[in-house]
């Protein structure tokens, strides 16, 4: 799917962000980890992969200026006046969408004319007793509630894990749901994810590994 097609310059920071050529669609796609967030000014597709994780798809109708996040867990101590573009503390949904609005009003757009869709949060976790996706949909609603972000559209809960794909000039979102085998791909490497962010999950009390 890559190949010589130069891509367009990124915002400052998103340098490391894995993007390819994509000759179907015509444009660059940027492939999103879990943890991770990008906002671009230019014609991009934005594509993730979303099990009990969820992700918001914000951007300035006007001027086309947005972007996405992937969080896997709802929140993670109070927020810093500093915010670090990529920091690691993305995973958690209260860092990520601070990250994700401000470097979208940094590039630009105007906070009265951001739209929002939210997709994700399945229940894919059978061995946690507090279910993961639950807790991220609430976080998200009732973040966006707090912040007075209305939700033009969502996809969230069930048991199916998504594929989404966001074009931010434009505001179209493509969703596709997973069949089981590609499901517990999916279920494995939230896993192990997980896993390596164990240590930090004590501090928000809630969640138990098996």
């Amino acid at each position: 799917m890559s190949s010589s097609v130069p891509l367009p310059a990124t915002l400052p920071g998103f340098e490391k962000i894995h993007r390819f050529w994509d000759y179907s669609k015509n444009m660059p796609v940027v492939k999103l980890q879990p943890g991770e967030f990008y906002v671009t000014t230019n014609e991009e597709a934005i594509i993730t992969i979303l099990g009990s994780c969820v992700c918001a798809c914000v951007r300035d109708v006007d001027l086309g200026v947005g972007g996405m996040n992937h969080f896997m867990l709802p929140s993670k101590g109070s927020l810093h006046q500093k915010l670090i573009v990529n920091s690691d503390d993305a995973r958690y949904g209260n860092w990520a969408m601070e990250f994700l609005i401000n470097q979208i009003l940094n590039a630009g757009g105007r906070r009265r004319l951001l739209e929002v869709k939210i997709f994700g949060g399945a229940n894919v976790f059978q061995s946690l007793s507090s279910n993961i996706g639950d807790r991220n949909i609430q976080f998200i609603e009732e973040y966006l509630e707090n912040e007075r972000l209305a939700i033009k559209a969502k996809d969230l809960g069930g048991f199916a894990a998504r594929i989404i794909v966001y074009f931010p000039k434009t505001g179209k979102v493509q969703l596709k749901y997973l069949d089981e085998p590609k499901k517990y791909e999916i279920v494995e490497k939230e896993r192990k994810y997980l896993k390596q962010i164990d240590k930090t999950l004590s501090d928000d009390g809630n969640i138990e590994l098996f």
